[in-house]
């Protein structure tokens, strides 16, 4: 059983086959209005940070660590119809308060027609749909907001793992694969790694390394939170999977960016 971080929010167990927990942290924003991009949230002096450190761990042991930055891990429809749909109503509310129907006056041909004012009527509300829709799916926090918080946690577990294995993560010749991964929009990162390497490194370093991630992911010190987990994975990997003389470096040394 995982210990939890005062930082981390509950565990999600992965199955047993992998040997993994997933740790579901929060960390903040940097831009609250449009949605994070994988590909800007670190500059690129950042990136090659990252990669320099892969490359440092794994020149001392077998482990091929992989670190993924996505913006997103799930589709999410239901904030679009949920924003598009509370904007209508008040278009709706609106449009009768400020335009109420009142009945003419003797000698008063002044006013629209019945079915004009029905057509405008309906125009704003599909137009108030459609701004509440791409408003819904382009503003971050809301978003998240109309997205159940279980329903992300669920997303990006189910994409770790997709991804621990499209990556090849899970496959390597001696089974000592580690990804680290960091979905933007959900506030949510992810440690997952191999038996092996569970079994020589122990449940408490894994649950270590992810408090560590989850602490300075929160702090806003994503660069260099993510060279030094990697680092003390090579560090502490190099004495029980340690680089052969023939080691073969089996996945590229690179940031995979997912936008």
């Amino acid at each position: 059983m995982a210990a939890h971080s005062e930082v981390a929010s509950p565990v999600v167990a992965v199955p047993p086959a992998l040997g993994n927990q997933i740790f579901i942290p929060q960390f903040p924003d940097r831009k609250l209005i449009s949605m994070q991009s994988a590909f800007n949230f670190l500059t690129e002096e950042q990136q090659k940070q990252v990669e320099q450190a892969v490359v440092d761990a794994e020149g001392k042991t077998s482990c091929e660590i992989v670190p993924v930055l996505a913006t997103a891990s799930g589709r999410y429809d239901r904030p679009e119809d949920v924003v598009g749909l509370w904007l209508t109503v008040i278009t709706a509310l609106g449009f009768w308060y400020y335009f109420p129907r009142v009945q003419g006056q003797a000698g008063d041909w002044g006013g629209l027609p019945v079915v004009v004012e029905l057509i405008l009527a309906a125009l704003a509300m599909v137009i108030a749909f459609i701004l509440g829709a791409i408003a819904g799916s382009r503003i971050g926090w809301l978003r998240r907001l109309f997205t159940p918080r279980q329903q992300m946690q669920d997303e990006v577990a189910a994409r770790a793992r997709e991804i621990f294995f499209d990556k090849r993560v899970h496959h390597t010749e001696g089974g000592t694969g580690i990804l680290i991964y960091i979905s933007l929009f959900e506030h949510v990162a992810v440690a997952l790694a191999d038996q092996a390497v569970i079994d020589k490194l122990g449940q408490p370093f894994i649950d270590q390394i992810c408090q560590k991630l989850t602490a300075g992911l929160h702090s806003g010190k994503a660069a260099e939170t993510i060279c030094e987990v990697i680092r003390e994975i090579g560090d502490e990997a190099a004495t029980p999977l340690p680089r052969a003389s023939d080691d073969k470096n089996e996945l590229q040394d690179a940031l995979v960016l997912i936008d």
